[in-house]
């Protein structure tokens, strides 16, 4: 473990923003996460996994602390179900295709998110139908002050849509060291019937599909719809989808019947964050180095040498409009930095 000094964190974050910290290190255990934390001459500090849910907009005057905790074990299972733990510095993709080697059902539908890990509990990732907290068991914390571990369990996280306690009442006080899920091994419960995985897989000729085939099928929908951030840089869904009343969502029907919905409740429903940027007219537009994907309106991108501080003026552009259009504001998913 060494220190470094005015290093570029390009390569560590996923829009491939280039700006520079201060200090820098890379910890691969625990001893040496808290050796670093405990440092007295570094007072101000920085977390940093994969570096997919964050933009950054400025230098980062502090020591950026990259962690890279590695490992998987199985840690009991039995005829139907397996409990498995993942380190917080497992890449998350490579995570799920660990598990559809092994069998093991329950993230198929998240394949392809980008990220690692330890980050995915922090807000509750999720896509097409499945939720991390779907097969989440627990998390282990390190507390930033004390130093010391705490176990959270499911019910702990308080997970809600995007959400968790890591970004409310525990925001940036502990550190995710791994992750313990429960998946199955037999009997899997299959999701197939949000957003275009059913006409993926009839298009792939699949009528009993597999939990590998519909791993398949998400990570051909998405390669689809969203750019390889190592060939256009950016963050994945930049905003989240709005959850509004019926009552509000039955107003925005009067003047745009075609509006598509996805019912959350009896009284609320969630509105594509897409849909209403695309009708706002941003989808593919693109401003210089940076924009809005065109296969995505929920993506903004760096095409080239853009500056975070350059996308998060575009993003603000992007919510003012669909307040004013919509009167619906789109909240930011990514951590801005």
């Amino acid at each position: 473990m060494q220190i470094q000094h005015n290093i570029s964190l390009q390569p560590y974050n996923t829009f491939g923003i280039d700006v520079t910290a201060t200090s820098f290190v890379s910890v691969n255990n625990t001893t040496e996460l808290k050796d670093v934390l405990s440092a007295k001459n570094y007072p101000n500090k920085l977390i940093l996994g994969g570096g997919s849910n964050m933009l950054l907009t400025k230098n980062q005057d502090k020591l950026v602390i990259h962690i890279n905790l590695k490992g998987i074990e199985i840690i009991s299972q039995d005829d139907d179900f397996v409990i498995v733990k993942a380190q917080a510095g497992e890449n998350w993709h490579q995570f799920v295709l660990w598990c559809m080697k092994q069998d093991f059902g329950g993230i198929e539908n998240l394949s392809l998110i980008p990220g690692n890990v330890g980050t995915a509990p922090i807000q509750n990732i999720g896509a097409y139908g499945v939720e991390l907290k779907d097969s989440f068991v627990s998390c282990e914390g390190l507390c930033l002050e004390t130093l010391e571990t705490h176990t959270f369990s499911k019910s702990e996280c308080d997970f809600g849509y995007r959400d968790s306690i890591f970004k409310q009442q525990e925001k940036e006080k502990y550190i995710i060291t791994n992750v313990t899920f429960k998946f199955t091994k037999r009997n899997h419960k299959l999701n197939i019937n949000y957003g275009t995985i059913s006409s993926e897989l009839e298009s792939m000729n699949i009528t009993n599909p597999t939990i590998q085939d519909i791993s398949k099928a998400v990570i051909s929908i998405r390669e689809s719809k969203l750019p390889n951030p190592k060939d256009i840089g950016n963050s994945g869904s930049f905003f989240k989808n709005p959850v509004i009343s019926k009552e509000d969502f039955n107003a925005l029907l009067l003047n745009f019947p075609d509006a598509p919905s996805y019912s959350i409740s009896e009284t609320e429903v969630k509105v594509p964050a897409g849909w209403l940027i695309e009708k706002a007219g941003f989808k593919g537009k693109r401003f210089g180095d940076y924009g809005v994907h065109k296969n995505q309106a929920l993506v903004l991108v760096n095409y080239g040498q853009a500056k975070g501080s350059d996308i998060l003026e575009l993003s603000k552009l992007i919510q003012k409009t669909v307040l004013r259009l919509f009167n619906i504001f789109i909240e930011a998913e990514v951590n801005i930095l």
